[in-house]
């Protein structure tokens, strides 16, 4: 069953606890850390004695070097804080009910987002972007590893010169220690769930059940309400450091750095999520 159709509906009420300012704000200052520099930084500057075509060139680069895309974005929550913050976005996913909410915020916010539904496995876009983030498990939804080295080495055909790819990833510590075998129900007003999740230790291979009740404004001409019923399947798969590290590398991007997601310092063994820093390798500025 295809994961995040009926599931879109609800998805944001249901993580209305997500850190996703703190994720924005974390993200930006890695941008900026590792590639993302501003004009005064890029080897250039504008005033006498530079031609007007080196000028040109260079403001053209700099944009290039500002555009951001949001690799499984979603809803397009994350994708709206960094447009917010300066980036020209792109946000990318496979989910056409994902995306039509994440349209929905376009309008309501007014920021120039574009929207694009594809599979990580068949990225395509019109040129090359300076970043390449994305988070929030996404790559965990990849269960071979040809398929990660395959978006992989995609990210890095499409980053500019020295770009940065930034993205995290679920741990086997946290499915097999952390989530395990376990049901997790949430009751709301509107909504409720039942979290059926089963971890096999041989596979790495994550599943989650849904059932979703979501409240109808419908009347049953007793003054009652209707709930309506869905149910969607989810498989992920666990990951460690050594496995994407290994992975970045065979796709040709150059491994920067890795950190535990929760508290942005060293990874340990404990480590739930970690976020990996990698960079384009290969290309050359003409």
């Amino acid at each position: 069953m295809e994961a995040y159709t009926d599931f879109a509906v609800v998805y944001d009420t249901f993580m209305d606890n997500t850190p996703y300012e703190g994720w924005a704000a974390h993200i930006d200052r890695l941008l900026k850390k590792y590639g993302l520099a501003q004009k005064e930084e890029s080897g250039w500057q504008e005033g006498e004695g530079v031609p007007e075509e080196e000028r040109m060139r260079a403001a053209a680069l700099a944009a290039e070097r500002n555009v951001v895309v949001d690799l499984g974005c979603g809803t397009g929550a994350l994708t709206e804080l960094l447009a917010d913050m300066g980036y020209d976005m792109i946000g990318i996913d496979n989910s056409e009910e994902m995306l039509q909410i994440a349209r929905g915020k376009k309008e309501k916010s007014g920021n120039e987002i574009l929207y694009l539904l594809q599979d990580m496995r068949e990225l395509e876009l019109y040129g090359t972007v300076g970043a390449v983030v994305s988070v929030c498990d996404s790559l965990n939804y990849l269960l071979e590893e040809e398929d990660i080295i395959q978006v992989f080495r995609l990210v890095n055909n499409y980053l500019y010169p020295g770009g940065v790819f930034l993205f995290d990833f679920n741990t086997v510590y946290k499915y097999e220690t952390v989530i395990g075998d376990s049901t997790i129900a949430e009751n709301r007003e509107d909504c409720s769930f039942i979290w059926e999740n089963y971890y096999d230790a041989g596979s790495r291979i994550n599943e989650y059940d849904l059932t979703v009740f979501v409240k109808e404004d419908a009347m049953d001409g007793k003054g009652g309400e209707r709930f309506r019923r869905f149910t969607e399947t989810h498989y992920q798969r666990g990951y460690t450091l050594q496995q994407m590290r290994r992975m970045v590398e065979n796709a040709g991007l150059q491994f920067v750095a890795a950190m535990d997601a929760d508290s942005h310092e060293e990874v340990k063994e404990e480590s739930e999520r970690i976020y990996i820093v990698a960079r384009e390798c290969g290309k050359k500025l003409d």
